[in-house]
């Protein structure tokens, strides 16, 4: 990217040695005197709005570059961008006569022996601009499941450093979206237009969400953040208007940008549903219950060792759904409760546990720490800590057996996975029926809790429970015989 930019500066600086005049293009004096006193001079305003665009690929990259990296190259690559774009319009007012169809004034103002060198520079400089706007792409998805934007998707570490990341799904979505775009498109001028409209509905997107950050975060005066609101506002309604009107009838591609408004709205706000019903109890209260549970024998014994997957991150709570899971209908009989919480560290590749004994040898909290580059082995890491505990007679479970046999030496575990459902006692208005179960539709397409957490099929219990939202308020039935 140095040897591209330094090329662009070094073309348009030898044309603007030969025509100093175009820089009192800079006076910013001749494009208020285009865009008021011309005929359609506003217009052209769709026309060159790409021209500031060419340096979003700095910021898409952020979270992969860093954020001093892109301070220092900034300055940089707008004298390189100006200038380069300066030098044409210079060659282009010095020709005497209309630029013909077809001729590209940046190919024009290469010499002739560099052309093929040129060419293959800019070919370079693409690919790595498509590069950033791939892997900016990832980071948008990364930080919306953060956020509970996005459905639970795998994400790939392929360095030691967080911000750096790949998601296989999004690529696959990407190189589909590619293929139709450029199959509706058809060629790179219908596609100025719905590509203007896009960043302009970004950029000003970023300004209203900077006015908040100056509010609320900086705590600039109101009036001060109004005016540079209206500022940027003003540049960037400009250009909306003109982008807007260049669309015409190419304006299916904004099928594409509801589809992803879409998926964000459903599963923020449908997931903000499901989360009222996610209660969690002290585990401590019910643990003379669950040990008495465990020592009925008139109960037949579902698994020696039982193991709940839990998000509470306090060591003395657990989703009240889990306590439900083990007394509800079939009581669940085991000889040790394990509840499990897998907690992501900041450092890529550490792998740590901690073990809190809530009740001797019947229930047991454990926290695995595991960095952000480790795929999660839930499964491994728990027999490899139920194997040192046994081994440093810690928790007394070197007394009880495993499960184990002579005929099948592996311990009896069994991993309970929980899963929602839309139970068919509810009774939606529209808006919230579709949010659900367009919700639970996606759901069913991200990735499951065995893939996430790294369970083997035959160890796992799906147990599915109804999600009774709007439940039925009145039944009418008649009996018709006596």
């Amino acid at each position: 990217m140095v040897i591209w930019f330094t090329m662009l500066f070094i073309l348009g600086f030898s044309q603007i040695l030969s025509y100093p005049g175009i820089l009192k293009s800079l006076n910013p004096y001749y494009a208020y005197e285009l865009l008021t006193k011309y005929p359609g001079g506003f217009w052209l305003l769709g026309a060159v709005f790409l021209c500031t665009t060419g340096a979003e690929a700095l910021y898409s990259d952020l979270g992969h570059c860093g954020r001093k990296n892109i301070r220092i190259t900034w300055a940089f690559v707008k004298i390189c961008l100006l200038v380069n774009y300066l030098g044409q319009a210079a060659w282009i007012m010095h020709q005497g006569q209309p630029l013909l169809e077809g001729r590209n004034p940046f190919f024009e103002i290469m010499p002739h022996w560099f052309l093929i060198t040129g060419i293959l520079i800019a070919t370079a400089a693409t690919i790595i601009a498509s590069q950033a706007l791939i892997s900016g792409s990832y980071t948008l998805i990364s930080e919306a499941m953060n956020l509970n934007f996005w459905p639970r998707v795998r994400v790939r570490q392929p360095s030691n450093l967080k911000g750096q990341i790949y998601i296989p799904s999004v690529n696959t979505i990407l190189w589909i979206g590619c293929v139709m775009m450029i199959l509706y498109f058809q060629s790179s001028t219908h596609m100025e237009a719905a590509y203007g409209f896009s960043i302009t509905i970004t950029m000003m997107m970023t300004t209203i969400l900077l006015s908040y950050f100056l509010i609320y975060k900086l705590k600039w005066g109101k009036w001060l953040v109004i005016s540079i609101l209206i500022l940027f506002a003003t540049v960037e309604t400009s250009f909306f208007i003109a982008n807007v009107a260049k669309i015409k009838e190419r304006w299916m591609f904004l099928f594409f940008e509801l589809f992803i408004f879409m998926v964000m709205y459903i599963w923020f706000y449908a997931r903000k549903i499901n989360n009222k019903f996610t209660k969690f109890v002290d585990l401590g209260k019910y643990a003379p219950i669950i040990k008495e549970l465990s020592e009925d024998d008139n109960i037949p014994k579902f698994s020696t060792h039982l193991i709940y997957l839990t998000k509470a991150n306090n060591r003395h709570q657990v989703e009240e759904k889990i306590i439900n899971s083990i007394f509800a209908k079939k009581p669940k009989r085991a000889d040790v409760y394990w509840f499990v919480h897998i907690n992501r560290t900041e450092n890529p590749f550490s792998l740590s546990y901690d073990v809190s004994e809530l009740l001797d040898d019947k229930v047991i909290k454990v926290t695995i720490n595991a960095g952000f580059r480790i795929q999660p082995k839930t499964e491994l890491y728990f027999k490899k800590i139920v194997q040192d505990l046994v081994i440093k007679k810690e928790l007394n479970l070197h007394i009880r057996p495993d499960g184990s046999t002579k005929y099948n030496s592996q311990p009896d575990f069994k991993f309970i996975v929980i899963e929602k459902f839309l139970s068919v006692e509810n009774e939606f208005a529209l808006k919230d029926g579709l949010l659900l179960n367009s919700y639970f539709f996606l759901k069913g397409l991200g990735q499951s809790d065995e893939k996430a957490f790294g369970l083997d099929k035959s160890d796992v219990v799906v147990e599915d429970i109804p999600l009774v939202y709007h439940p039925v308020l009145h039944v009418e039935l008649t009996r018709t015989n006596n």
